[in-house]
């Protein structure tokens, strides 16, 4: 396997790679972290889109191997660390509900939010991916009321770096209802030194680069 020491993580203050930042941090692994500033478009820079032609965050490389799409490094990187524990093992009874809520997020949870968002007329239930936004929505919320603290329960994993990112943006800017079992999830989520240290790195380089585009 490739050292630690090359990883390369491919990263934008105030975007979906924020997570990934935490996620970095939650390891504990050493990385090297390329900065992209979405503003200035720097995500278009042909450098850029050799690594993630959509030009989207965020991205790692990992020696030479390439990876693209929030679900995905948010599985690669616990089971190319496990020491860490952020994710079950493949013989770990969890281990299936663990790549539940990751796929969840990203086929379900994402879509329906932003088509919400977007007030697209909704697909038939038989043919929308998520079903409808209020059957999607009640199965998250359910599931953190009756099996919580943590998507898996007591166990903190890859699965909540994702989600407590997730439901933290979507509900300060008001793109999902209000619900006491998320607000909960969100604080506890919040909480943790390592979401405290890379988001105060991350409202840092925001600043950074806010100077650079005004200069």
């Amino acid at each position: 396997m490739n050292k630690p020491s090359e990883l390369t993580f491919f990263h934008a203050p105030h975007s979906r790679s924020g997570a990934v930042r935490v996620l970095l941090e939650e390891l504990g692994v050493p990385y090297r972290m390329h900065v992209l500033n979405l503003k200035a478009g720097t995500e278009y820079d042909p450098a850029y889109l050799a690594v993630n032609p959509l030009g989207k965050v965020p991205a790692l490389k990992d020696g030479d191997a390439v990876i693209t799409e929030r679900v995905a490094i948010h599985i690669y990187l616990p089971d190319r660390f496990p020491q860490a524990g952020l994710a079950p093992a493949l013989d770990d009874p969890s281990r299936g509900p663990y790549l539940r809520w990751l796929a969840y997020y990203g086929a379900c949870f994402e879509p329906a939010v932003m088509d919400r968002y977007l007030k697209h007329e909704p697909a038939a239930y038989a043919s929308s991916p998520y079903g409808d936004f209020d059957t999607m929505f009640k199965i998250l919320t359910d599931h953190l009321e009756q099996e919580g603290p943590w998507m898996l329960g007591e166990r903190f994993s890859s699965a909540d770096v994702l989600w407590g990112a997730a439901l933290n943006w979507t509900g300060k800017f008001g793109l999902i209802p209000e619900h006491p079992a998320i607000r909960a999830y969100v604080e506890r989520y919040l909480a943790r030194p390592a979401v405290q240290r890379a988001y105060a790195a991350d409202a840092e380089l925001a600043a950074a680069q806010e100077a650079d585009v005004a200069v």
